[in-house]
């Protein structure tokens, strides 16, 4: 926590304020992995996943959050994502993270039609406990938009200190590299721009590293 301490002033700035969000939609660029997600028969929504939780374990301020009126600092990520079932209605998954990708898909793939199946709603967070929630990282795919902006709701817990990620149809640039619109939601007291950038290059780092 000694980087927080840091910038405590300013998380106590953003905190006073009716709304203290840092949402920024980019163009996030990364190498293309879906020949290897295709070579080695891996779902390329899944790999891409497993991917964005390791790189966001690795940059600290990701990991900040508000419990009991205390900064603390988590050391585990619960991903939680919307699907869409057969009627298009959505509803929310739930899994534990594991270090193994293989393990990591088998587990989204599960939650995945474990949620499909169900005909109401399931893990909104309503069963969550106040700490339970703190873990969590929502995640949103719009495979269908290149869109430009995003605004995620806010749930309960002053849920604003939880980051929300959401990304849209993938572009294959001319250099052969993928490009897809990218948001990121995150408490400004914790996360500036420049960790968002991080994030971005981190994410571009260990997908190089698990495709080479």
């Amino acid at each position: 926590m000694m980087n927080f301490e840091k910038r405590r002033d300013r998380f106590e700035l953003f905190e006073s304020m009716e709304s203290p969000f840092l949402n920024l939609t980019f163009r996030l660029e990364v190498p293309d992995f879906r020949p290897y997600c295709k070579e080695q028969d891996l779902p390329v929504f899944h790999f891409f996943l497993y991917y964005l939780f390791k790189a966001l374990m690795n940059v600290e301020n990701f990991r900040y959050r508000i419990y009991d009126g205390e900064v603390i600092q988590i050391d585990r990520l619960i991903p939680s994502y919307t699907i869409l079932n057969e009627e298009n209605i959505f509803n929310f998954t739930r899994f534990e993270f594991s270090d193994d990708v293989r393990e990591f898909i088998r587990r989204s793939l599960a939650a995945k039609d474990e949620s499909m199946k169900a005909s109401k709603l399931i893990h909104s967070a309503t069963d969550v406990s106040a700490r339970d929630i703190k873990d969590y990282v929502f995640i949103t795919s719009l495979p269908w938009l290149d869109f430009t902006s995003i605004q995620h709701p806010v749930g309960r817990f002053k849920s604003a200190d939880i980051p929300s990620i959401a990304w849209g149809k993938f572009s294959t640039l001319a250099d052969g590299r993928l490009s897809m619109p990218f948001s990121v939601q995150a408490h400004h007291g914790f996360v500036d721009g420049y960790h968002i950038h991080l994030l971005a290059e981190e994410i571009n780092k260990v997908l190089a590293e698990a495709i080479k």
